[in-house]
């Protein structure tokens, strides 16, 4: 499914590239962590802006004993599919990605791993494959409330159009982040990390690998069921949600498969605000026997 890219490592992890046969052409780009000769345990999704290496200090301590695969979406990090913002209206596209590579991955059926809008696209994915799917853990997932207010995230994606997209250097735009609006409560490792792999190299300087547009469509984009998905869901799942602002507007599961608990102390930035917590629920899901 993946092919080894460059042998950068640390803690047991290695970028990787997924082909998942998109027509426009591209790759997905990965991180693999654990053991190379163990069957693939748990997919990690990341949350709309973000990128796959913004979760390395969550992950690197489940690579003794659990094989993870963390990708970043089209329109972030150093994936290369495209990714159009005009027109959509869900997060289908972000979804079917998820399906191609369940559908590319060998092995028994794997645990499914999102923040914020990996975690609704997990669960789209798991209402597409369920027989890939062993069980889910889901870190804030959008799912909007049953009668959403109109325009309820225009605010989200206006703040994303204005966001300052270009740096002289990725040391100046940690130093603009440090410590500032929605990244004050990130530790210095996790923010270093989101930028490391957040930006590309351009002739100003660098330049935000998930542009505006691409960042405020998805915001826009909310003609997805999760809810539907929720309740046709087949497998069992654990909702954390933040303690504060969530965007999961759930205070119990529609079945009691689902399990919905509320993290104390944590806004929608809980996997770095209660890892140890995102942690145990990980290694819960994904450590057990498998058929």
């Amino acid at each position: 499914m993946a092919q080894a890219t460059s042998v950068e490592r640390a803690g047991g992890w290695v970028r990787e590239t997924i082909d998942i046969g998109d027509p426009a052409g591209g790759h997905l780009a990965a991180l693999a962590f654990g053991p190379r000769e163990r069957p693939l345990d748990a997919l990690v999704l990341h949350a709309n802006g973000f990128n796959a290496l913004t979760y390395r200090t969550l992950l690197e301590p489940l690579a003794a004993d659990l094989r993870l695969l963390a990708y970043d979406h089209r329109g972030h990090g150093r994936t290369t599919l495209p990714a159009d913002p005009e027109g959509r209206r869900d997060w289908t596209d972000i979804a079917a990605d998820l399906v191609a590579v369940l559908d590319r991955t060998g092995g028994p059926p794997v645990t499914l791993v999102g923040h914020s809008m990996g975690g609704t696209s997990a669960l789209l994915a798991a209402d597409l494959r369920p027989a890939r799917v062993r069980n889910l853990v889901l870190l804030d997932p959008v799912i909007l409330p049953p009668e959403p207010r109109p325009g309820g995230h225009s605010a989200l994606a206006e703040g994303a159009l204005r966001r300052r997209a270009t740096f002289a250097s990725r040391g100046a735009a940690l130093a603009s982040y440090r410590g500032r609006g929605a990244f004050r409560t990130w530790p210095d490792a996790v923010l270093a990390d989101y930028v490391a792999d957040g930006f590309r190299d351009g002739p100003e300087g660098v330049t935000l690998a998930c542009t505006g547009a691409w960042e405020a469509s998805n915001y826009r984009a909310q003609g997805h069921d999760a809810r539907g998905a929720l309740r046709r869901l087949s497998r069992p799942a654990l909702i954390l949600r933040a303690g504060q602002g969530s965007t999961c507007h759930l205070t119990e599961g529609p079945s009691a498969a689902v399990t919905v608990e509320t993290v104390p102390g944590t806004t929608h930035f809980l996997p770095f605000e209660a890892p140890e917590r995102v942690r145990a629920a990980i290694r819960e899901a994904a450590g057990g026997p498998r058929s």
